[in-house]
């Protein structure tokens, strides 16, 4: 039996996700999942106050957070081997494994690895046991025996441990026998009664008497008497010297210290380092709580399923979750420049030249003709509102300002009291580090031979913009993004229709100076008419690296 990776599909937005990018990954799952129930929406970063508003005025719950999207443990179909108590015989291991056609078994406690057994473990213990008191040196216990020979106990205790003594077969004369056997030996017997009072009077632990399912009253008595455990089994006496040995619990010989496990959520990429520095054949699995799920071996990854994804709100490698060139992007659904994401195969790509990925996703429900109900109205609509500050950036298009008023209508509220609120708790940024503010809304553009960042905020405060502004141009004096050139941070006044930059960064001066045609003073200037990222500072970025 193996696990069998989940066939799901995260639909996730891009890192530092804004309202569109979340609202449209839960409205964007919900839709698909109306054919097949196997899209979950995801989120590639924290969630900030706009969208937090959002989503607990409409009553939806955030998407869980992925860090990446490599592919993990749990994406293999490794072995599921149930796990053994490390009091059972080494000749019920290896039974089980053979059943299993498993090399392999975990000592298991309460859910949690002990220790690892292998065929070779059980072999070497059976074939070079040397110790003739090896049964008491493992603590076998008399139950152990009985399993382990198909006995059954005629009298004492079968949780009682074997005694520091021997294993003997009397198949000798009586006085020969009474010469070998010592105080605590367990002594192995046919149906002969002179045979069994001589051991049970030598003072032998246990009597185990072959090929009979009961003995004479005389022994029984005897056997009492002298406190001699007694075994009756129908196999015969050179099976039961022979098996005898294989009754010691797995636990004396299991693997305990040093055992390498893995997390069903480590990289693939931790499993085949490992994997490559050991001859260990399997390895075990374990939850993030520590509970064991399974082995897992270097034949297992072979066939990783990777992680399939549905992108929305953008297309670009830099912005998209870490790990996204480990897996396997089915559609793409955007309203950017079209960039450089790669794909193995062809994939469903949407990109059309509106103000918001919800617009589009809205005009998907309209054409499989899906019911949208209240809360993703909801959604869809602050998405709009906020990509396109109300209606009053430049990349708003009719298309998105009809689709944003008839969601409005659907989810039941007035558009711009609730645009105002949405827009006031976004600006609520009193809480935050500068750090915090900086990554809010914060996406990585490859721009000719550079990587620039911009950064965003949107607010209708301006006391609170004044306040960002002299906090960040400290903060970027002596800041640079890891892996960036520049970095240029926006603060727009929604209620002015402008925005203060802020940029810094290898020849970030003479770049900003030419894409947007004013003079930066301390990093600074001010851009009237400025407000979207998209349409207008972008692309006056990539315009101005074509002149510097």
């Amino acid at each position: 039996m193996h696990n069998v990776p989940t066939d799901e599909v995260f639909v996730i937005g891009h890192k530092n996700p804004d309202t569109d990018s979340i609202c449209s990954a839960i409205a964007y799952a919900h839709l698909k999942n109306q054919h097949e129930n196997k899209y979950i929406p995801k989120r590639a970063g924290n969630i900030n106050k706009e969208t937090q508003f959002v989503l607990d005025y409409f009553g939806v719950q955030e998407p869980a957070l992925v860090s990446n999207v490599n592919v993990q443990v749990k994406d293999i179909a490794y072995r599921i081997v149930d796990g053994v108590s490390g009091d059972i015989t080494m000749k019920r291991a290896f039974e089980i494994m053979q059943d299993n056609d498993a090399t392999t078994l975990p000592v298991v406690n309460n859910g949690k690895i002990k220790g690892i057994i292998t065929v070779g473990d059980i072999a070497e213990a059976y074939m070079l046991e040397k110790d003739d008191n090896s049964l008491f040196i493992a603590g076998t216990k008399f139950s152990h025996i009985i399993d382990t020979i198909n006995g059954e106990l005629v009298y004492g205790d079968a949780d009682e441990y074997v005694k520091d003594g021997r294993v003997i077969v009397g198949a000798a004369q009586v006085d020969i026998l009474e010469r070998h056997v010592k105080e605590n030996d367990i002594v192995i017997v046919s149906d002969r009664v002179e045979a069994q009072l001589a051991a049970i009077n030598c003072g032998a632990s246990m009597l185990i008497v072959c090929l009979v399912n009961s003995i004479s009253d005389v022994v029984l008595e005897f056997a009492k008497n002298k406190g001699c455990a007694v075994v009756v089994t129908p196999t015969d006496t050179y099976a039961v010297a022979r098996l005898i040995g294989q009754s010691m619990p797995i636990g004396f010989f299991m693997i305990r210290d040093r055992i390498m496990t893995f997390y069903e959520d480590d990289d693939i990429d931790t499993l085949k380092t490992t994997m490559a520095k050991t001859r260990v054949r399997y390895f075990p699995v374990t939850d993030g709580y520590g509970n064991y799920k399974g082995l897992v071996s270097r034949r297992n990854y072979i066939n990783a399923r990777k992680k399939q994804l549905i992108l929305v709100d953008h297309n670009e490698r830099t912005q998209s979750v870490d790990g996204v060139e480990n897996a396997e992007i089915l559609e793409i659904i955007d309203h950017h420049r079209i960039a450089n994401i790669e794909t193995m195969n062809p994939v469903y790509f949407r990109n059309q030249p509106l103000g918001c990925t919800a617009t589009i996703i809205y005009q998907m429900y309209k054409e499989q003709n899906v019911k949208i109900d209240k809360p993703i109205a909801g959604l869809l609509c602050a998405a709009i509102l906020s990509d396109t500050l109300a209606f009053k950036s430049p990349t708003c298009t009719f298309i998105d300002e009809a689709a944003a008023k008839e969601l409005a209508r659907l989810a039941e509220i007035d558009i711009y009291e609730f645009a105002m609120e949405m827009f006031d708790a976004g600006s609520n940024l009193k809480d935050k580090t500068m750090d915090e503010i900086l990554h809010q809304d914060f996406k990585k553009f490859d721009i000719g031979d550079m990587v620039v960042a911009v950064g965003q905020i949107n607010s209708v405060n301006e006391k609170e913009i004044d306040r960002i502004r002299n906090g960040m141009r400290e903060f970027l004096g002596g800041y640079m993004e890891p892996g960036c050139d520049v970095v240029l941070f926006a603060m727009t006044n929604i209620l002015q229709e402008g925005s203060g930059i802020i940029c810094v960064g290898e020849n970030a001066q003479e770049l900003c100076s030419k894409a947007f045609d004013v003079q930066l003073e301390d990093s600074y200037a001010y851009l009237s008419g400025v407000v979207s990222r998209k349409k207008q500072i972008v692309p006056a970025l990539v315009k101005a690296t074509h002149q510097i």
